[in-house]
């Protein structure tokens, strides 16, 4: 590591558990302005929780 770079905590991060497969996820930069709306820790589970979930859509 350089000197006088600050190490970043991922333990520091918040988190939330996926809607679909139920896995802890945490905040990531991209999802700054909008997460309190992220449910899903991926693509892949946003399309197969949209799949089982018929109100997915309305969320």
């Amino acid at each position: 590591m350089r000197s006088g770079a600050t190490t970043h905590k991922k333990l520091n991060l918040p988190t939330k558990d996926c809607a679909s497969c139920h896995r802890p996820f945490a905040w990531r930069k991209k999802w700054a302005r909008d997460w309190e709306q992220v449910r899903y820790c991926s693509d892949r589970c946003r399309a197969a929780g949209a799949k089982t979930d018929p109100n997915a859509a309305d969320r």
